[in-house]
């Protein structure tokens, strides 16, 4: 329906000669403003320089709309247009919401288009921290929605298994083993102190046996870094399976290097013209492409920055045949944006192929205090301390809350309550009511069938919930168009509230016939969106509280 209204909108702004153009269709907060309203008329006036009113007035003049879609059409405002939407079509809505199911709230927009999301990549040197978590969040639930507007998504983990981190860890790790076996042993200058490398330590003699610390101490490190990667992949996907994060494939950023693609990347560049040597170093000419300066690919040194293996490995992306990238990053990792698009565009891929998400750190409260580290890490609140005492519901759904470039607060005293205050509990509840009606009415959650009659539902709370679960779709969409996930716990947690007040201002069991009968096809449909929501999410529905 949803579709349908802004198939029509934008067929009006090819028409006046705008082409495709981003507007927004949404239903507003305020009911007496209409079941959807849209902003076009300021889009294309800008474009235009005419007023925003004059625009929608001649947007009306010029749309196709029969009487069975929308009922009335208003101007409110700078210029925004509202639209009521005609009965018929929303019986016919929630028709397609009990055909469609758990399907319902999908589109193939996408179709056709095949997206890398890549996100985590955290550095195996220790377990995930509470940010990890959140971008784990965020890009599963990018991914989802993706996938939900019809894209073809591939989830990607890429492991920076190369470089002087790794090295400091097996140092750090082979000092841990050397401690195990009771003689004294050297953490290196910025290397790893927390809990858990004495555990990884007594796993490692646990394994290789007590003569394992008798090695020379190269041969010793050699081995360290191999069972060190081993033993922090394991944790770190362990932690990720329990958080309901799965991925479809691993990059090793060592492998991009064996495999000689650094190489083919530098000389790539170089063909095209890209690269100069000044004072000792290899030089990239962003400048020519955005970014604000060149920037240093190979040091005097000779060895490379980080933006090497970088490139490479988009490179290996674009070979894959992705027509766009997703990478999920760090909030400090603002800066390497601009150069990162200027050298895929010196590359010739075209702008669109490659965007990047942004994470924003987490701080985590309890009892109005900052928690700044657990034991085991020494440094850091891990996701599996936070998950084991919240929940990976209210994990999830606390990650997925704000923008992710936004700075956020954990409250995990907030996250633990079983009462409205939470916002996860007050949405899984929700739907733990919707269920209760059907079990007082002894029916399965799908026993109730056919079309609904809106004649019998009076309360002005039904036709509230009705065209508040119509707008689920065009929720998805948008949220899916912006990549911006935070939407979907929006519209639940308004969903939620609607169902709240219908199931405290309604009587479903007991009613008339009639009136039961079209409240529990309404309780059925009102279920099934808030289930889509919470499992595109990642999040369950549970049937009780």
């Amino acid at each position: 329906m949803s579709e349908a209204l802004r198939s029509a909108l934008r067929q009006v702004a090819e028409r006046l000669g705008q082409g495709a153009v981003e507007f927004v269709l949404e239903r507003p907060r305020d009911a007496g403003h209409g079941d959807m309203a849209t902003n076009l008329a300021l889009v294309l006036a800008k474009g235009a320089r005419t007023a925003p009113r004059a625009m929608a007035e001649r947007i009306l003049s010029e749309i196709e709309l029969p009487p069975s879609l929308v009922s009335r059409t208003e101007i409110a405002g700078p210029g925004f247009i509202n639209f009521w939407l005609a009965d018929d079509q929303l019986v016919l809505a929630h028709a397609a919401i009990l055909e469609a199911g758990p399907r319902y709230g999908r589109s193939d927009a996408g179709h056709g288009l095949t997206v890398n999301v890549e996100f985590v990549s955290a550095n195996p040197t220790g377990p995930l921290h509470v940010g990890h978590g959140r971008g784990a969040a965020l890009g599963d639930a990018i991914a989802s929605l993706l996938e939900w507007t019809g894209h073809t998504v591939t989830r990607e983990f890429y492991i920076n298994d190369a470089g002087v981190q790794i090295d400091r860890l097996a140092q750090s790790l082979w000092a841990r083993v050397q401690e195990a076996a009771g003689r004294e042993g050297t953490i290196p200058e910025g290397g790893y102190h927390g809990d858990y490398l004495r555990e990884n330590a007594a796993a490692v003699l646990a394994r290789e046996g007590a003569a394992f610390a008798d090695l020379a101490a190269e041969e010793g490190i050699r081995r360290c870094r191999a069972l060190a990667l081993e033993i922090q992949r394991a944790e770190q996907d362990e932690d990720l399976r329990v958080f309901g994060v799965h991925f479809d494939t691993f990059t090793s950023e060592q492998a991009v290097y064996d495999r000689g693609e650094v190489r083919q990347a530098l000389d790539s560049l170089a063909e095209r013209g890209l690269t100069y040597k000044s004072e000792g170093a290899l030089w990239l000419r962003t400048t020519q492409f955005g970014d604000d300066k060149d920037r240093v690919l190979r040091k005097q040194d000779g060895s490379f920055t980080y933006l090497v293996p970088d490139i490479a490995y988009h490179v290996d992306k674009h070979a894959r045949g992705f027509d766009r990238v997703i990478d999920v990053w760090g909030a400090d990792h603002h800066g390497y944006i601009p150069r990162m698009r200027a050298v895929l565009l010196a590359l010739g891929y075209p702008p669109e192929f490659f965007d990047v998400a942004l994470v924003q750190l987490v701080k985590v409260v309890r009892g109005g205090e900052e928690v700044k580290m657990s034991k085991r890490s020494g440094e850091f609140v891990t996701l599996r301390d936070l998950f084991e005492e919240v929940g990976v519901d209210a994990a999830r759904y606390f990650f997925l809350m704000r923008r992710g470039d936004s700075q956020m607060v954990f409250d995990v005293d907030l996250a633990r309550k079983q009462t409205d205050e939470n916002p996860v509990f007050y949405v899984q509840m929700a739907h733990a009511r919707l269920s209760g009606i059907f079990r007082t009415a002894q029916l399965a959650a799908d026993g109730v069938d056919g079309r609904l009659e809106l004649a019998a539902l009076t309360a002005p709370q039904d036709d509230e919930l009705l065209k508040k679960l119509v707008a689920f779709p065009e929720a998805v969409a948008r949220a899916g168009r912006e990549r911006e996930p935070h939407r979907i716990t929006v519209y639940l947690e308004e969903l939620a509230g609607v169902i709240h007040g219908w199931y405290h201002h309604t009587r479903t069991v007991g009613e008339a016939p009639d009136v039961e009968r079209a409240r529990l096809l309404l309780a059925r449909a009102a279920r099934i969106v808030l289930a889509n929501g919470l499992g595109l999410l990642g999040i369950s529905a549970p049937d009780r509280m």
